[in-house]
């Protein structure tokens, strides 16, 4: 018997019936979309109106999941109701811009997926839809030649296509892992030249804050010396203008006696 499991619930707590049946749809689902699936097809569709029904009543159940996994549930939900939505549309172009905005599950459903079924299905999904655009493409830009081309695969049958389905999803997924690689490597040098250019900034702030503090402090210095230089020279300036006043004074006194004296002693001539 398979196991089934799902991130967040823990050992502790046994899933209850209800939980169980809506995992075993729900992967049930997952291998159907992840199939080449024709336009008769008619059981996803069903299967995803019950899996609304079961998550509709887990919520409501006593023994619901918690918060996260009812969450993780809805979004696979959600994926898997938007990916039929998006098979139903005509154009190539517009089932390319729907899945483009499908948000798959972020944790497996099962205990043996390496990855989330749906992050699977949805890689398979534009692989599929860049190959209907090409075709229409093609098909538009060379008729002759592409009847022909079709004709020869139909010939071919199935296995064609779906090997060459496999390899345009390993294609996709090595591209988006060298991706991934990439943006890595560039948040990290990102990440380290942020990191010295923001201790350069920090020793060039911290110079310059010294800097300033020296030149505070010298300032102020040279203010007080100043200072004291200004009050020095005012005294000095008073004393000076003092020492002038009395002297003058003095001489004039000094005059003013003398020409009394000199009259005194030399009196008019008659």
């Amino acid at each position: 018997m398979t196991s089934y499991c799902c991130d967040g619930v823990s050992a502790s707590n046994m899933a209850s019936r209800l939980e169980i049946n809506f995992i075993r749809l729900l992967s049930r689902c997952e291998s159907i979309a992840s199939e080449k699936r024709g336009e008769t097809e008619w059981r996803l569709e069903k299967y995803v109106g019950a899996l609304e029904e079961m998550l509709v009543a887990l919520r409501k159940s006593q023994s619901k999941p918690t918060p996260e996994v009812l969450t993780e549930y809805t979004r696979k939900v959600d994926f898997l109701k938007g990916l039929l939505e998006a098979e139903k549309l005509s154009s190539p172009t517009e089932k390319a811009l729907a899945n483009q905005f499908l948000a798959p599950g972020r944790t497996p459903t099962i205990a043996n997926e390496r990855m989330p079924a749906t992050k699977t299905v949805h890689m398979q999904t534009k692989a599929r839809c860049t190959g209907e655009m090409r075709d229409e493409l093609l098909g538009t830009g060379l008729s002759g030649k592409g009847s022909s081309e079709t004709d020869l695969r139909n010939r071919r049958g199935l296995p064609v296509d779906e090997r060459q389905s496999a390899a345009e999803l390993e294609a996709v997924l090595q591209h988006h892992h060298n991706l991934q690689e990439k943006l890595a490597e560039d948040m990290l040098n990102l990440a380290h030249n942020l990191k010295n250019n923001t201790l350069a900034a920090q020793n060039i702030i911290k110079q310059d804050n010294q800097t300033l503090s020296q030149s505070l402090r010298q300032a102020d210095m040279n203010f007080e010396k100043l200072k004291t230089e200004s009050e020095r020279l005012e005294q000095h300036t008073k004393k000076s203008v003092n020492w002038l006043l009395w002297l003058m004074l003095i001489l004039v006194s000094f005059s003013f006696i003398s020409m009394i004296l000199f009259i005194r002693i030399f009196p008019k001539l008659r």
